[in-house]
């Protein structure tokens, strides 16, 4: 197990590798699901895990309001640091496990690798947290890892089977499901990559 000083410094290389990256292709195409916000609409978005910041700017740069995410300071102070004023008043951040977060009602819930982080104890509760958070017409966008994953050796993260992957959204309209699998690298190094793209929506009421 990692130190807190050891972890706070794999986190912070980690950032630091990210810097410069565009928003992800997933989170581009719900948003293009989305399309223009309707006249006076402010919609809510909460970002979990987010990281280096990169998809909450996006959203405040698009008019969001925005909940962000993360369990790591760095993360936390990386955002706030880059968010331009006038977009301050929009922008929310709570330091915390999804674990212990209930999530307020929104538009969009977006997980960009995070929510496999979940320990699995805890999985259902959060999952369905999110489901229940989403207004009609909602989405939610984000990854789950398969069961095939190399990180399934990790006690504390959650993997999906397919078929359970696809229980999970039964209560949602699912929009997009793509199954990856793939050798490639992490920032800790090689790894096999099992991994589901997902965008699904709550049924309008």
């Amino acid at each position: 197990m990692l130190s807190p000083v050891d972890e706070s410094e794999r986190w912070r290389g980690y950032y630091a590798a990210q810097a410069g990256r565009v928003t992800r292709p997933l989170f581009d195409e719900a948003m293009t699901l989305f399309g223009p916000a309707p006249a006076g609409a402010l919609r809510q978005a909460v970002d979990l895990g987010c990281g280096d910041g990169t998809e909450s700017l996006a959203l405040l740069a698009r008019g969001w309001r925005v909940l962000a995410v993360d369990k790591q300071v760095e993360a936390i102070s990386l955002l706030r640091a880059k968010v331009l004023p006038e977009h301050l008043d929009r922008l929310e951040t709570r330091m915390v496990g999804v674990e212990d977060l209930t999530l307020p009602p929104c538009d969009l819930v977006y997980a960009g690798y995070s929510l496999p982080f979940t320990a699995p104890e805890h999985f259902a509760a959060v999952w369905a947290g999110l489901v229940r958070a989403l207004r009609p017409g909602g989405r939610f966008a984000g990854q789950l890892f398969g069961d095939r994953d190399t990180w399934t050796s990790d006690p504390a993260m959650t993997f999906q089977s397919r078929p359970r992957a696809l229980a999970l959204l039964a209560p949602l309209t699912v929009e997009a499901f793509r199954e990856r699998e793939e050798d490639g690298q992490a920032f800790t190094g090689p790894k096999h990559w099992h991994i589901f793209d997902v965008i699904a929506r709550r049924p309008e009421a």
